[in-house]
Order: structure tokens, then sequence, then C-alpha cells
């Protein structure tokens, strides 16, 4: 299901053909793109919300109706304005329920391995768009505009729809056999929030910056992996595509590695190193000059995008708990819509180099403001290294005054 949803990223491999069919400028059609990402933002919480109510079987269904359907309404789209309401608002919409639904859901199957979990559910999705851009290629010169999306529409509904009867909710308080949960000091992760409760709070809206922050720099470098590629080594257009065929795929790999990564070193110190390796990255970007060092950089900051898709389900299930985790972290997928316009937004307003520098900083900038996660107001509390750095948020004691 993931990986049909996950098409989405390979947008641009449509680009030049709908420029083309409407007689448009790439920016307006970009912005069918931008709002499929804003209604995934914004649908995802209610998603979330919904699922604990109708389950996951019938609103993951929901969704993939939602997004087949937009796909497929959008090749007989005979206007922009149209595009952007079926490719843009149906299909965003579909995306953002149907989104959410492995996630929360697994992560109530598998509480001992939340980060892995959570990896491997969104895995697909990075992986999405290296399955769909080559096959799509391949359409659009045989079958053209119209017939490649009305195909790959239908395939994603089928797909979706059919994997989400499958799903199932865990039992309340379902715990594997021989697991026992581990004790937790932290009284924030002694019971489930609602997404009201969690919504009040100060942490919410910090972890919600992190993963703003985190997709920001993964975005901008998606955003223009092809020219910027071009621009730095002088490879032409046919060597630059092996850029972003790189990063899908890292991408999809990173969310499995620092998913599990975070299961064992936890999810404070997991951030603070996607952080500190992406500003490195960054860094390093504005220096290079051959396109192996750029192919590198870019496949390591693909694995921190990825990363962060993987970790923030599991880092806001251990402050909230699982029960709600659907709607707590659907909400916070409005991130996801910030970074995604705010990375571009910025590397296409300035030169590359100088936008890579700012992203480095920015990205140093994240770890002050992970570490801020773990002290909230009113909390009297001292930040041992095993608070820090245990398990999944071990040992940070919230005492209200």
């Amino acid at each position: 299901m993931q990986a049909a949803l996950g098409s989405v990223y390979a947008a641009s491999v449509f680009r030049s053909a709908i420029v083309e069919r409407y007689a448009a400028s790439e920016q307006q059609v970009s912005l069918a793109f931008t709002l499929t990402i804003l209604a995934l933002g914004v649908t995802a919480g209610f998603g979330g919300a919904l699922q604990r109510r109708l389950g996951p079987r019938r609103t993951g269904t929901l969704g993939g109706l939602l997004y087949g359907a937009g796909i497929c309404l959008a090749a007989i789209a005979p206007n922009l304005p149209l595009l952007y309401v079926t490719q843009g608002l149906i299909a965003g919409i579909g995306l953002g329920l149907g989104y959410i639904v492995p996630v929360a859901m697994l992560i109530g199957w598998f509480p001992d391995r939340r980060g892995l979990i959570t990896g491997l559910a969104v895995a697909g999705f990075g992986a999405g768009a290296a399955l769909v851009g080559p096959l799509a290629t391949a359409m659009l010169e045989q079958h053209g505009l119209r017939a490649t999306l009305l195909i790959l529409g239908a395939g994603y509904l089928a797909i979706s729809v059919g994997a989400a009867q499958l799903f199932r909710a865990a039992p309340e308080g379902y715990a594997p056999p021989g697991w026992t949960p581990p004790e937790r000091a932290g009284r924030a992760a002694a019971r489930d929030f609602t997404l009201g409760e969690a919504l009040k709070s100060r942490r919410w809206y910090l972890l919600w910056l992190v993963l703003a922050l985190n997709v920001t720099a993964g975005a901008a470098l998606i955003s223009v992996a092809s020219p910027l590629t071009r621009q730095f080594t002088g490879v032409p257009v046919e060597t630059a595509a092996l850029t972003v065929m790189t990063i899908g795929l890292c991408n999809g790999a990173g969310r499995v590695l620092w998913g599990w990564i975070s299961d064992r070193i936890g999810r404070p110190l997991t951030f603070i190193s996607l952080f500190l390796v992406q500003a490195l990255a960054f860094y390093l970007l504005v220096r290079i000059g051959n396109f192996a060092q750029l192919l590198a950089l870019a496949g390591i900051i693909g694995l921190c995008f990825g990363g962060g898709f993987a970790v923030m389900p599991a880092f806001a299930a251990d402050f909230f708990g699982a029960k709600n985790a659907g709607a707590i972290y659907g909400a916070m997928l409005t991130a996801w819509s910030a970074g995604c316009a705010a990375g571009p937004l910025l590397i296409a307003s300035i030169d590359y180099r100088a936008a890579a520098a700012v992203i480095a900083g920015a990205m140093l900038a994240g770890v002050p403001l992970t570490l801020s996660v773990l002290v909230t107001r009113r909390v009297e509390v001292s930040l041992p290294l095993a608070a820090l750095f245990g398990g999944s948020l071990a040992g940070v004691d919230e005492r209200r005054r």
C-alpha cells in the first residue's frame, strides 16, 4: 500500500508532459504536487482519528479509493484548475488517509520494535518513486499522458484497496508473547494521551519542528537533484538522473536503517545523529567537484531524509502512547507539508551552494532543538546519559511543580 501511495514522489516524471498538455509553466504545474502534499499533511491527522473509529481496513480502503480515483480523474482534467482539484486535493486527501493507517496499526502490533516497524512500513513509500519512475517514463513514451495516468491510477487503487482488506487493529493493550513493557520514569510516557491533550503539550510542537527541519533539508535537495548535479559536476542529464534514483533508493533504505538504529540507541540520539550527519553532508556538498562524491553525499542525505519519517512516529508514541498514535502523529505530518514547501523554496531562491551552506547551519540548530524536547516548561529534571541515550526515552523524570 505504501509503495502505491509513494508513487506521488514520481510526480516530476510527468511534469514535461503536463506542461505541454496545458501550455503552462513549470511553476504552475508544480503547484499540483504542492497541493497534494499540503492535503496529505492536513488530512493525515483526521485519518488517524478516523482509524480509531472505523478501523484500519475501512480507513485504508477509503484512502486508496480517493488516491486512485484522483489520479484517474487527473487524466481527463480539461484544465489546470481541475488538475489541482483531482491530482492535488482528491488524491492528496486519499494520500493522507492512507499513509497514516499502516504506521498507526503496526505500532500497535509491534510495541517492542516501534522504530524498526515504522521504518519498514514507510520504506515502501520512499521506494515507490524508484519503482514507478522508470515504469511511468516508459509508459509515457508508448501511451501518452492520459492513458498512463488512467492505467497507473487504476493500479494504485487496486493495490492499496486490496492491501487494506488485510488490515486489522491490534487488541487493546496487546503485547508480544514473552515481552514485558519497559519501566518508564517519565509521566508523559506512562499513559496514552488523546490528540487534544497532546496538542496542549509543548513537546508536540517541538517534535513538529524537529520533523519539519529534517524534511526541509531533504526536500530541498530532492527538488533540484538533477539541475544541482549538472551545475556542480558538469555531467549530462542522463548521468544526473542517477542522483535522483540514488536519493529515492536511499530514502527507502534509510527508513529501515534509522528506524532499527533508534530502537537501540533511542530516538533523541538518533535525531541528533541525523542532524549532525546532514550538517556535514551539506557542508561538504558546497566543496565537492566530481560526480562520485556528489552521488555519495546525495545518498547520505536521502538516508537521513527517509530516516526522519521512520523515527518520528516512534518518537511521538514514546511520549504520548500508542493508543492514539495515528491521530497524534497524523496531525504532526503537517510538518511534512511545511518542510516540502520551505526546502524547495529556499534552494530555488538563492545560489545552490549558498543554500547548501544555510541548510548545513540549520541542521546544526536541530541538535539543541532535539535536546529541548526532553526538557519542557515547569519540569524539574536532570538529564543523565541514561535518559538521553537509553532505549526509547527511558529516564526523563517530569514532575509538575
